[in-house]
């Protein structure tokens, strides 16, 4: 069941929302050659505990971190590690879900290493223009996949695939909610989007094909081609004057803040 989240319940979410979006303005320097994932990691751990936040993936299923960070051929799901120390020219993903007075936020966002590839630099560009796409389709009485099939008609038209074993997903008091969102499909299909409906969108794009598998350690999920893969990812929240995108600083009261 797709809950409907009341002003008080939203409010909370925003909250949630800033810190996230504050954390990864605040880390950009901080992803830089030499540094750790795992050190990356524990700053991000200890940002969220300044902003009085609680980390929703640290004993997810027995998972010890604050984050995900996923670096190269890496989609989603990478496990910050003391051994994984970044160089020039790395795609790093970092993905947090956090909430503040008992709502969620989750967000994650594509840093680059230096100077990055040409390809990378497409790559990037595509996943983030495909959230937009994917979040403009976030209005009363769309239909669900309107929302996946705008992510899915941008990623392919740049020749890029699309990622079809993991989804976003609704968000609340709960990481998880109810309803999983595709990066594909065919548009007016699924549940009829309604007015305080909060959604966590997020393309998980591919340079090559979309298969992928998971890695021993259980977690780290990666291209079956070791291609490159992009992962962004924003909450948001239906309003009755469009999508609210509640993990941006720039984010527009009411009124949405995507433009296409």
């Amino acid at each position: 069941m797709i809950t409907i989240k009341n002003k008080s319940s939203k409010r909370k979410m925003e909250e949630a929302g800033l810190v996230l979006a504050r954390l990864f303005e605040d880390i950009k320097p901080l992803v830089c050659e030499g540094m750790s994932t795992l050190e990356l990691n524990n700053w991000i751990d200890s940002q969220l505990q300044a902003g009085g936040m609680q980390s929703k993936t640290k004993g997810y299923h027995g998972y010890r971190h604050a984050s995900c960070i996923s670096v190269n051929d890496e989609v989603v799901h990478g496990v910050p590690s003391a051994h994984k120390v970044l160089k020039k020219g790395d795609l790093v993903k970092i993905d947090v879900c956090a909430s503040k007075y008992g709502y969620c936020a989750d967000m994650a966002r594509a840093f680059f290493v230096g100077t990055p590839s040409d390809i990378a630099q497409k790559l990037v560009d595509v996943a983030n223009k495909a959230l937009d796409k994917g979040i403009a389709q976030a209005l009363p009485g769309k239909r669900l996949s309107d929302i996946s099939a705008a992510i899915q008609k941008e990623v392919e038209s740049h020749g890029f695939g699309v990622v079809r074993d993991f989804a976003g997903h609704g968000i609340g008091k709960q990481m998880h909610e109810d309803p999983e969102i595709l990066n594909y499909g065919l548009p007016g299909e699924g549940p009829v989007l309604r007015v305080g409906m909060t959604f966590a969108i997020e393309p998980m794009i591919t340079q090559g094909g979309y298969s992928v598998y998971i890695t021993e350690d259980g977690w780290t999920v990666k291209t079956e081609d070791k291609s490159l893969a992009a992962h962004v990812e924003d909450t948001v929240a239906i309003t009755e004057n469009g999508p609210k995108i509640l993990t941006r600083l720039n984010r527009d009261s009411d009124k949405g803040n995507v433009t296409l």
